[in-house]
């Protein structure tokens, strides 16, 4: 079979360019997009030429050497979701951007933490940690009949207690695509501020913050922006400094005044830390910059149509059930092998060379309360992958389903 053949999906996207572009498709059929994507040539060359400038120059001056580079890094993930340079600050990983807006945020006895079934299990134990601290309560809003967040019951529950709504834009755990944009004309009308986990939907497919209406968004750089490991951001409307407190201060977040008091820095950079990984700076740069290129638009379509390919095509195989959520689905597939555990169906599809994962019920935990279905098998393709392969995974569950 041809892995390399079929343009059926996202017509304008040159796929066998792409995959020559991308080392790894020449190994596996990489479906764990929603773990790691592949890094480009473009992406890879970026960061070993940094490290050899290092090694070459030293540290500091091949950052200062790179320093136009790095801040067209800012822009473009500005230009990608919408925003501007000055409300980005990039991280090491999308959890530690996620903390650094919700652990500046203050909470009182009494306050209310909204947030949906879907919420990633770390943002969870935040809450409860906080929860626990302060004497605030987290509020579990339900799911509407497609199981996504019903709106109309989160516009009920918002009282004059909400301090927060934070919300999975898409969960790790499955295809639902949160109806975000209705969750911030919700909380824009409530002022009560809204924090998007986007750690999912970054990269594979267009979401535009003034659109949503969120007030923070994170995101990370390994998954479907197909950055290296090691890199995220937090994106921070200027209106939400008002109310934000960075817990950690150092060197890079605020300037000394010179006495026994400090000034934070302009935007979103006071949340930032001195020491970064500046090839993984330009790693990330570099992936954006050809996202940016493809267009969000194109990258939508051709990752959703494979997921939609993909899911419809599982659920017509006897024996599997897939467990996808929502109104609107992404390319995001979760399924289980009604007779094989989930561990042992993950294992068989790598000994075909295809990369999977699977969903972990502890790190789903609202979720798991409701639907108790983890783990479940998770396949995520992305827009370099092809139909041809979607098919093969297909037919490689099919025969595991086979009594």
């Amino acid at each position: 079979m041809d892995m390399n053949s079929g343009r059926d999906i996202g017509m304008g996207m040159d796929v066998e360019a792409l995959r020559r572009d991308t080392p790894g498709t020449a190994n596996r059929m990489h479906l764990n997009n929603a773990g790691a994507g592949l890094l480009s040539r473009r992406t890879l060359e970026t960061m070993t030429a940094h490290l050899e400038l290092e090694a070459a120059i030293g540290g500091y001056e091949a950052a200062d050497q790179s320093r136009d580079r790095v801040d067209a890094t800012y822009a473009q993930l500005a230009r990608l979701i919408g925003g501007r340079p000055d409300e980005i600050a990039l991280f090491d990983n999308s959890t530690h951007a996620w903390n650094a807006a919700f652990y500046s945020m203050a909470f009182r006895p009494g306050d209310r933490i909204l947030t949906g079934r879907s919420e990633y299990g770390s943002n969870v134990l935040a809450y409860l940690q906080i929860a626990a601290r302060t004497g605030a309560e987290v509020v579990v809003v339900p799911n509407d009949a497609s199981g996504q967040v019903d709106t109309a019951a989160l516009a009920n529950l918002i009282d004059d207690r909400t301090r927060l709504v934070g919300i999975s834009h898409v969960p790790t755990s499955g295809g639902l695509v949160n109806p975000v944009a209705e969750i911030g004309r919700v909380t824009r009308a409530a002022g009560v501020p809204f924090l998007l986990d986007a750690t999912q939907s970054v990269g594979q497919f267009p979401v535009d913050v003034a659109e949503i209406g969120c007030d923070l968004l994170t995101a990370t750089g390994r998954k479907f922006l197909r950055g290296p490991r090691g890199t995220g951001f937090l994106w921070v409307r200027p209106e939400a400094l008002e109310y934000l407190e960075p817990y950690v201060n150092e060197v890079a977040a605020s300037t000394w005044d010179g006495r026994r008091g400090f000034t934070w820095q302009a935007g979103a950079r006071r949340f930032e830390t001195w020491e970064v990984s500046y090839a993984n700076v330009l790693g990330l740069g570099a992936a954006v910059e050809q996202a940016l290129e493809l267009g969000m638009d194109e990258i939508g379509r051709r990752a959703v149509g494979l997921g939609t390919r993909l899911r419809e095509r599982l659920d017509a195989v006897p024996g599997v059930t897939t467990y996808d959520l929502g109104q609107d689905r992404c390319a995001i597939v979760t399924a289980k092998v009604d007779a094989l555990p989930t561990a042992e169906v993950a294992a068989a599809l790598a000994g075909h060379g295809i990369n999977v994962t699977t969903t972990d019920p502890l790190q789903t935990q609202f979720d798991t309360e409701e639907r108790d279905v983890h783990p479940l098998v998770r396949l995520s393709p992305h827009y370099y992958n092809t139909e041809a392969e979607i098919d093969h995974a297909v037919e490689a569950v099919t025969k595991l389903a086979r009594p």
